[in-house]
């Protein structure tokens, strides 16, 4: 039997691991992935963004775990030697109805400890030449990193602490109580005192089958990409995004310098017909049927069905894609992009049509359940990962997690 059984290799799984680990050195700790390597999901396919934490409401999680969890990210890079870079992004208005929004934005930013700061055309444009825009918002603190590279890592340094990992194991069942947990994978039952299900856009069905009584449910969306063909990388020097629409829960397509120097533009967010599914005709039925039969996606689809349509449209014509693009960087043409992998984001959706808006997490006996993870998660995993580690150390007897 193990004292901690951790479900999902990406990197909060990886994370909150490696936080227990350091915080009970002797203990027996098993991650179960059901991938042959780590990090296959959301983690190995975003965009590498080191998250500030600007866009979050103050007090919230996640403005708290972001605003940490990027000062542990970049000091977990310098001591482990992983290249990252914290370039700073502008935030740009495009006309003066934006202008708005952008103070929204600047007065959050600085609530939540930034070094946030509203710039003219004339410094917009000092820092971007390429961009157009009415003013911005620079944000100092964001950074660009490969997060696989992370998890990788994070893996080596788990393992050489003896830690254990099992790749091929997917999770059906975990079956908890006061005193033990069993977790039932396709090819084995383990024991532990406790579990951790970190499973991402899987999180909800573990939850959901291991009889805790869930509110939400996981929606899938892909993110679609294209990236700068290398002659016209010149265009973008760090991170560029838009103003976002306050009231479509996604950023909209933006500019973003990878760490290997190639510029990535995007991603849109249409419904992806399944959960792991990259590509425009990937379809798996269970997870449609999951998705088409949940009243609380009917209902976001009626509130913003206009926005809706409009990322299907620029999904399936690149011409208009390059026009959402052009508003941030007019030079750029339907030339200059070639077709990046996409990603998926888990994103959970209450039955009323909401999106959960914050991290989730739920308890049941001595399994605790990450039920939401979205961005900023890579960014804050570290600090997700001491914060789930430091409330399962102290309450192992107990039945309550508050967060």
């Amino acid at each position: 039997m193990y004292k901690y059984v951790v479900v999902g290799g990406g990197i909060v799984g990886l994370a909150t691991a490696y936080a227990i680990r350091n915080q009970h050195k002797e203990a027996s700790i098993l991650i179960l992935e059901k991938e042959i390597k780590v990090a296959q999901h959301q983690t190995g396919r975003n965009s590498g963004v080191i998250h500030s934490g600007v866009y979050y409401p103050p007090g919230s999680l996640k403005a708290r775990l972001a605003t940490r969890g990027s000062q542990r990210i970049t000091e977990f890079c310098q001591q482990h030697g992983i290249p990252y870079d914290l370039c700073g992004k502008i935030i740009v208005a495009t006309d003066e109805s934006e202008l708005e929004y952008l103070n929204i934005l600047e007065k959050r930013g600085t609530k939540n400890g930034l070094n946030v700061r509203l710039i003219d055309q004339v410094e917009m444009q000092e820092r971007e030449p390429h961009v157009k825009g009415v003013a911005a918002l620079h944000v100092p603190e964001a950074g660009i990193v490969s997060y696989k590279q992370v998890a990788n890592v994070l893996l080596e340094l788990l393992q050489q602490k003896g830690v254990e990992i099992r790749f091929g194991h997917k999770v059906e069942h975990i079956h908890s109580n006061e005193k033990i947990c069993r977790i039932i994978t396709s090819n084995k039952e383990f024991e532990a005192e406790h579990v951790i299900n970190c499973g991402g856009l899987q999180s909800d069905r573990i939850a959901a089958k291991s009889g805790v009584l869930l509110e939400h449910r996981i929606v899938p969306f892909r993110g679609e990409y294209y990236e700068l063909v290398p002659e016209r990388r010149y265009l973008v020097k760090n991170l560029i995004y838009p103003v976002p629409n306050p009231s479509f829960p996604f950023l909209g397509v933006h500019f973003t310098r990878m760490i290997d120097g190639g510029i990535h533009a995007g991603p849109n967010a249409v419904l992806s017909l399944k959960r792991e599914g990259y590509s425009k005709l990937a379809f798996n039925a269970a997870d449609t049927w999951s998705t088409l039969t949940y009243k609380g996606f009917w209902k976001l689809a009626a509130e913003h069905w206009k926005e809706g349509f409009s990322e299907l449209y620029r999904s399936l014509s690149k011409a208009q894609f390059v026009k959402s693009l052009q508003k941030l960087v007019p030079e750029v043409t339907s030339e200059d992009l070639v077709p990046s992998p996409s990603g998926v984001r888990a994103q959970a959706l209450y039955p009323d049509g909401t999106l959960v808006q914050d991290f989730l997490i739920k308890e049941d006996g001595r399994a605790v359940h990450i039920c939401n993870a979205p961005s900023p998660a890579a960014t804050s995993s570290l600090e997700i990962g001491r914060m789930i580690s430091e409330k399962v150390i102290k309450t192992k007897h107990k039945n309550k997690i508050a967060v």
